[in-house]
């Protein structure tokens, strides 16, 4: 069992090499990592005294290959937190394993992460979503875990968490109130919402019965991503806090023209991409308030 899952998993060392590589030669420990999704990236660009480094010169780290994902990692300061910002992350239907899909999640707990937020373009299943909400993730429905397939699956090693991590407290609810509370602070309550996000493989669009099914299910969005990034930080003890742009609404109806295209997501992205910059930098800065209290 350990010789069919090796070919897949990466030791400690080859994390550790890359943390290493990045300590040596970036100018910040970041206490807070960033996950930019599709169209998302120019939250990396808001951070002042940067380091930047592209994925290809990074040792073991892998390459993205979707539009709307740069392929650089970015050190910097933002709103006087340091950070570091994935402009591009890498998912299962690029053909990469869970194992290299996540592999940035321990390097950064190896850099001494201690907060991740976890930026996505996800599809509206909640039929009171509009193109262009914010969506704060409450929980996660993965479909790839009830299947079997799971990131942590196969040999556990200890020095990154234990062999059963609970997943109840995925998102942490502190996280979540002050994320609200700067929605609020910043005036953005018309367009933010909660719910629940859900994995699907991707790369293909849902189909009309499967988003059926996904809204049974309690789903409010749906991506092709976040959910292996959530749990392996979960599992290195990472504090955790998600967050959707709605940037088109599934269709749910056999007589609605309505095609969903990535075209489509990337220009909604961009448009709300000044407002989820304007509410994870006053969040940081309300990070940086309560370190001592959370």
């Amino acid at each position: 069992l350990t010789d069919l899952f090796s070919s897949c998993r990466n030791s400690y060392e080859v994390y550790k090499e890359t943390a290493d590589w990045l300590r040596a030669r970036a100018a910040q420990q970041p206490r807070i990592a960033i996950i930019c999704g599709s169209g998302l990236g120019g939250l990396a660009d808001v951070l002042e005294n940067k380091t930047v480094f592209l994925y290809e010169d990074i040792p073991h780290f892998p390459r993205s290959t979707v539009a709307g994902h740069v392929g650089r990692l970015v050190f910097g300061e933002l709103n006087g937190q340091p950070c570091v910002c994935m402009q591009g992350r890498f998912h299962s239907y690029e053909g990469y394993s869970f194992s290299t899909v996540t592999f940035p999640i321990r390097v950064f707990f190896l850099l001494g992460v201690e907060i991740l937020i976890v930026t996505n373009a996800a599809g509206g299943l909640n039929p009171h979503f509009q193109v262009g909400d914010i969506m704060f993730i409450r929980d996660h429905i993965s479909l790839f875990g009830l299947g079997g397939q799971n990131p942590l699956r196969g040999p556990n090693d200890e020095r990154f968490g234990v062999r059963f991590p609970c997943m109840s407290d995925a998102y942490e609810q502190d996280l979540l109130g002050l994320a609200k509370e700067s929605a609020e602070e910043l005036g953005f309550l018309s367009f933010t919402r909660e719910g629940v996000y859900c994995l699907l493989a991707g790369p293909c669009y849902e189909t009309i019965a499967e988003c059926r099914l996904l809204q049974a299910l309690g789903a409010d969005a749906v991506g092709m991503s976040t959910v292996p990034e959530v749990i392996v930080a979960r599992h290195c003890g990472l504090r955790v806090l998600g967050i959707s742009l709605i940037t088109n609404k599934v269709v749910m109806s056999y007589n609605s023209q309505e095609k969903a295209n990535h075209e489509e997501v990337l220009r909604v992205s961009v448009v709300r991409a000044e407002a989820l910059q304007k509410l994870v930098t006053h969040l940081l800065g309300k990070l940086g308030e309560s370190t001592n209290s959370l």
